[in-house]
């Protein structure tokens, strides 16, 4: 609406210009004709006296009409600017009110992505002191204690449908239990003792310790995106003893992300024009509510404001951003919530 205003702000300011410009044409116009009919009057001397005196009135009435002319184009062009000047003013302020929101909501995005992975974390350092998956570690060549475990870790998963399986690998990195073997009968004696999430979660320093790798599709759970998280499953459950094994539990990311991409609170005439993403600490896009460029995509941010801030970029759109907060003692991994908004 403000920018409309400015719009015709503009074409008001430039219509009225081109008119007083030919009110000045046709005012020289009349100067020149008054002046050659003064020529003429006092070149017939006394039959050009009734003319010259009309030429004379003509001349009078194009000066008033100049300094009409040029009185109105100072008042109006002055009007014009104030209006104009209140009108780019407002403009950049309601920018501003809508940056500092978008800003917000980019920080609520963010916020609670990390409320929920705080409790990923809560979930895995519990979930391998459970005394199946213990026992399981301790005794990998025991079919029937790998099997109760895979069982134990199957009821886990009906009640935290936020996960696509759970894992336990002995500490030679080779999968040994997991809790849906129906849906990925592959996961048993999967070797991986290569991948991040084990190397990191057998070096943890305590049980009070977890690891966590950036999104990924994962091979052994039909290439779909994941958040993993991993901690050594330590002898006999003590979070201070060796480790003998790792637990590592796969969060259904794209689901429960895009869920969180595609709630972000916005009227439906914004929503049309805005694209809601999660970047992580690369700015790598891992997930956006039009589904686009998903780990694929490196978003250009910029931060120069700090951790959280807006700006305009080169196409003229607001971009609002908020880095994570972290949550309870989540530090967060770096990520973003952004927002851009066309305008």
């Amino acid at each position: 609406m403000i920018d409309q205003l400015l719009e015709i702000t503009g074409g008001v300011a430039q219509a009225a210009d081109d008119k007083i410009r030919r009110i000045n044409g046709i005012t020289r116009r009349s100067r020149m004709l008054a002046l050659n009919a003064t020529i003429e009057a006092n070149r017939v001397g006394t039959l050009g006296r009734g003319f010259a005196v009309v030429a004379d009135e003509v001349k009078a009435i194009s000066n008033e009409i100049s300094q009409l002319t040029g009185s109105l184009q100072t008042d109006l062009r002055g009007r014009l600017d104030h209006l104009s000047k209140f009108g780019t003013e407002m403009a950049a302020r309601i920018r501003e009110v809508q940056g500092e929101r978008l800003s917000d909501l980019a920080h609520n995005t963010v916020e609670i992505i990390d409320r929920n992975l705080y409790e990923r974390s809560c979930d895995v350092r519990w979930w391998a002191t459970d005394a199946a998956v213990v026992d399981c570690a301790a005794d990998p060549q025991s079919h029937d204690l790998c099997a109760e475990a895979s069982r134990r870790l199957g009821v886990i998963l009906d009640s935290y449908t936020v996960y696509l399986d759970l894992w336990v690998a002995d500490a030679t990195g080779k999968v040994i239990a997991n809790g849906r073997p129906d849906r990925y009968p592959g996961a048993i004696g999967t070797d991986v003792s290569g991948q991040p999430w084990f190397r990191e979660a057998m070096a943890t320093a305590s049980g009070a310790d977890f690891a966590v790798v950036d999104i990924e599709r994962a091979n052994g759970l039909s290439h779909s995106m994941v958040a993993t998280y991993a901690t050594a499953i330590r002898d006999g459950g003590d979070v201070g003893a060796k480790p003998i094994g790792a637990l590592g539990i796969f969060f259904d990311w794209q689901s429960q992300a895009q869920a969180v991409v595609d709630g972000v609170r916005l009227a439906p005439e914004d929503k049309a024009r805005s694209r809601c993403l999660l970047l992580d600490s690369r700015h790598r896009v891992i997930a956006a509510s039009d589904q686009r460029g998903v780990l694929t995509e490196v978003f250009p941010l910029r931060t120069a404001s700090g951790t959280i801030g807006y700006y305009s970029d080169l196409d003229g759109n607001l971009v609002a951003y908020a880095r994570t907060p972290g949550y309870e003692t989540y530090a967060g991994l770096g990520w973003y919530g952004v927002i851009i908004q066309q305008q």
